[in-house]
C-alpha cells in the first residue's frame, strides 16, 4: 500500500545557509509515465469536523474538491517533501484517490538519479 523505494528525502537543492529545507530524489533512474511513489493518505478534518486548518501548516495536503475546502490529510512516505513548481516546470505528479485516501506520483519526464 505504501511504496516509496525508488526516491529518498535529502536537503533541497534550493536549500541555502538561512532557510534549508527538504526535497524529493530518485534512488534510479525513473522513465515519463513511471509510477515513482504510491501511499496512504490520514485525514486530519473535514467538512463536519473542522478543527484543523491546513493553511497553517505546509506538510499536509488539500484532501476534497469542495470549495471552500476543510478536508486536510497528511501523506504516507515522502509525498510531503516533494518541491512543488508552475505546471511544465515539476518532474512529478500527484493522482488522488479521495474516496480511497490513498495517492499515486507518476513521472512527467524522465527523470535521472
Amino acid at each position: 500500500m505504501v511504496d516509496c523505494s525508488k526516491v529518498f528525502v535529502g536537503i533541497s537543492n534550493f536549500s541555502n545557509e538561512d532557510n534549508k529545507f527538504y526535497g524529493v530524489f530518485a534512488k534510479e533512474d525513473i522513465k515519463k509515465g513511471e509510477i515513482v511513489e504510491k501511499g496512504l493518505m490520514k485525514r486530519l478534518s473535514d467538512d463536519n469536523n473542522r478543527v484543523f486548518d491546513g493553511m497553517n501548516n505546509p506538510y499536509v495536503f488539500t484532501w476534497s474538491n469542495n470549495i471552500p475546502n476543510h478536508t486536510w490529510a497528511f501523506a504516507s512516505g515522502c509525498a510531503t517533501f516533494y518541491n512543488s513548481g508552475l505546471e511544465g516546470d515539476t518532474n512529478t505528479f500527484m493522482k488522488r484517490f479521495l474516496d480511497e485516501d490513498r495517492f499515486e506520483i507518476y513521472a512527467l519526464k524522465d527523470i535521472k538519479k
